[in-house]
């Protein structure tokens, strides 16, 4: 999603002090003073999962951290360019961080430093929303749509565009099929319904929502495309779909390969065009700031800019124009993809997290000590005892849902001595460490700083894990 400019910084001895106070509030727990999780620290999670914050989150700006919730279970996370928001089991919303547009929803324009019920939608079982740059947009199990925040283009799909603090109703979708997905944007927001119909609204500057040369549209507005669309994406100037049938297609922004469409579709770029050089169906679709990740059942295919890494192709590929697949994950099984405004997380079936990209302010979740870029996807060591469940990117920052992994699949321990990787990489979790091997010998003509971006992850041996004993990784980075 997209992405205002950083927000104040917070130091960790700040943040220590506001958790001392805050300690457990509104059914929310937070880490007492002290044990904010630290690169060596266990990460331990309740049953229920505990929701892990990296990056400019306000919850623990620049200082990993994690929350979870009492009699309650997070289901599903949305990070927009500076705020947060957070589903419950039980229908609550919850939501923190940026809200000088009032797109918190709590009627006033405040940042939230700690995870807030939305007291207006209390009546509400809030089951959809997504979170764009300065606004969000939720749907309740009822099939209600509600919006909140910047509203300049006509994002909130009010018919106006004035800014709210609250959440108002979207009257057209009372009408229409349920809702089964919703995306936001820098400036647009989108809805898909169950029988498959696509609805966009808010800025169309550059053909971002699909309607052709209309500038913007402050109600939502169906996107005519002849068959059934099962999934949808909105990034900072672009967006994407995809139909029932496996079918790609991309709007908006061209600049930089981002639609990853063809020299001679360019010119049609206001309206869907069919992404070709994908093998297989596609299944997910994730539009970041300048790029966007393709997922179908065998491969990752990410195209755009990648001046940060966040497309993992390596230390010097910066632009993509067609769909090019990850070679890392082509013995992967993924189940999920995301994309923040220059980064980007991949989990893989067993549970693992994988980052890269824009490293700043530790958004990448590597450690504390670590926010440099990272060209090829990286191992978020700091999981494998758990199982991330899902992962949002926003703008500077990174939320990620993770439980303990259930008793038959947790790793074997050191007592049975170190293993190769060619070993490991054999066994039931075949995807667990993809590091790469390659010896740490940087070019003698590049500069200091390209040596220091060419770093590498390199592993010799490592442990695994039984009886009750923790992971020890011997990862050396």
């Amino acid at each position: 999603f997209s992405f205002t400019n950083p927000s104040t910084h917070h130091s960790r001895g700040n943040y220590l002090n506001r958790v001392a106070a805050y300690g457990c509030y509104t059914g929310v727990d937070i880490p007492a003073a002290g044990s904010c999780p630290g690169k060596d620290q266990p990460q331990m999670s309740p049953e229920t999962g505990a929701i892990f914050t990296f990056g400019k989150s306000s919850f623990a700006d620049n200082v990993p951290s994690k929350f979870w919730l009492k009699n309650d279970r997070p289901l599903h996370l949305s990070c927009g360019g500076e705020h947060t928001a957070v589903i419950t089991e039980n229908g609550r919303l919850l939501v923190f961080g940026g809200n000088n547009l009032g797109q918190l929803g709590l009627r006033l324009k405040s940042a939230a430093s700690r995870p807030s019920s939305v007291k207006a939608l209390k009546s509400e079982k809030v089951k959809l929303v997504a979170c764009g740059r300065d606004h969000t947009i939720v749907c309740s199990c009822g099939g209600v749509v509600y919006s909140a925040g910047s509203n300049q283009t006509g994002q909130l799909g009010l018919g106006h565009c004035n800014n709210t603090t609250s959440f108002h109703l979207l009257q057209p979708f009372c009408d229409w099929a349920p809702i089964k997905m919703l995306s936001a944007g820098c400036n647009t927001s989108a809805a898909l319904t169950e029988d498959g119909r696509l609805f966009m609204w808010g800025d169309n500057s550059v053909g971002q929502i699909g309607l052709g040369d209309e500038g913007f549209a402050a109600e939502p507005r169906e996107v005519m495309v002849g068959e059934q669309v099962m999934w949808v994406s909105c990034g900072n100037r672009h967006s994407a779909f995809i139909t029932v049938h496996g079918d790609l297609y991309t709007f908006g922004e061209s600049a930089n390969g981002r639609l990853g469409l063809q020299v001679e579709q360019l010119s049609n770029h206001r309206v869907p065009q069919q992404v070709q050089g994908i093998l297989g169906r596609v299944i997910q679709v994730s539009c970041g700031g300048e790029h966007t990740v393709a997922l179908t059942g065998d491969d990752v295919y990410t195209f755009g800019r990648g001046q940060h890494g966040q497309l993992g192709h390596g230390t010097f590929l910066f632009e993509v124009h067609s769909p090019k697949p990850l070679e890392h994950f082509s013995s992967s099984s993924i189940k999920h993809v995301s994309c923040g405004e220059n980064h980007t997380a991949v989990i893989t079936d067993s549970g693992l997290l994988y980052t890269f990209g824009d490293g700043r302010h530790g958004k990448l979740g590597l450690g504390e000590e670590n926010f440099i870029n990272r060209f090829s996807p990286t191992l978020c060591t700091r999981f494998l005892q758990l199982s991330v469940q899902t992962v949002s990117c926003g703008g500077h920052h990174m939320l990620v849902l993770a439980a303990p992994r259930p008793p038959q699949s947790e790793l074997m321990g050191p007592e049975k001595g170190a293993v190769s990787t060619d070993n490991f990489l054999e066994s039931s979790y075949k995807d667990t460490l993809m590091i790469d091997l390659t010896p740490l010998v940087p070019s003698l003509s590049c500069s200091a700083r390209a040596r220091h971006r060419e770093k590498v992850s390199t592993c010799t041996f490592f442990y695994l894990l039984s009886d009750d004993k923790l992971w020890e990784s011997i990862i050396i980075l």
